[in-house]
């Protein structure tokens, strides 16, 4: 069970990562949108999409510098005052992320002009982020010091899937709820191509020279 969680799992989800996303861009350029409905309704929106776009910005870059640079990121915090006000600050970013997701989500659910145009891929993406975030958090909290275990244990073995030399025994003895936070990423990779979160991977760039879009939401529900 293990190969297959973490051994053969990764390699399928970045398969399929790659493989709708390219196979996308190609030939439904123009479904590479957010969808925002901004428009329908605003005030909430930014309320919630703020915090929510800033807490996970800094948290995946938090971690994309633990799994680039773990040496780096070990030799900080050797120094205690370093290492607590690291874990504080992504603590606290983690749950920015929680309040902006909890908003984003109340919104959809309780405006009834955007349940109309929230589809059940989106409802299972949410579903996917609250899980991420939710575990993110309870690591954090059950499980201290995760920016150093991160570059001890999960950064070498994502080198080692990367490299296509996949040693498991990294990560096979974390805790339950660490395991669960990084299947569930797997999860939320595997979903990514095919939902509106794939407009992150043409952002900003293809904006500044594509023709104008125009975007119309239609329903057949609204319509009658």
């Amino acid at each position: 069970m293990n190969n297959l969680l973490y051994l053969m799992a990764p390699y399928l989800v970045a398969f399929t990562f790659l493989l709708v996303s390219i196979s996308r861009y190609l030939f439904r350029p123009f479904t590479y949108t957010s969808l925002s409905s901004q428009f329908l309704e605003n005030r909430s929106h930014f309320w919630a999409l703020v915090p929510f776009h800033y807490g996970i910005i800094s948290v995946l870059a938090g971690h994309f510098i633990a799994f680039l640079i773990p040496k780096y990121v070990l030799l900080w915090n050797s120094v205690p005052v370093r290492l607590y006000a690291l874990e504080i600050t992504g603590l606290a970013l983690g749950i920015m992320t929680s309040v902006g997701l909890t908003a984003a989500i109340v919104r959809r659910a309780s405006m009834p002009q955007l349940r109309v145009v929230t589809t059940p891929l989106d409802w299972l993406l949410y579903a996917l982020l609250a899980t991420q975030v939710a575990t993110g958090i309870a690591v954090a909290v059950m499980h201290p010091w995760g920016s150093s275990w991160f570059a001890a244990a999960l950064s070498p073995y994502l080198w080692s899937l990367l490299t296509f030399r996949p040693d498991i025994n990294y990560v096979v003895g974390l805790p339950p709820i660490v395991q669960a936070h990084i299947l569930n990423a797997w999860l939320l990779l595997l979903v990514f191509p095919f939902s509106r979160l794939a407009h992150i991977l043409v952002v900003p760039n293809p904006y500044l020279w594509r023709r104008p879009q125009v975007v119309r939401w239609y329903s057949a529900a609204v319509a009658k």
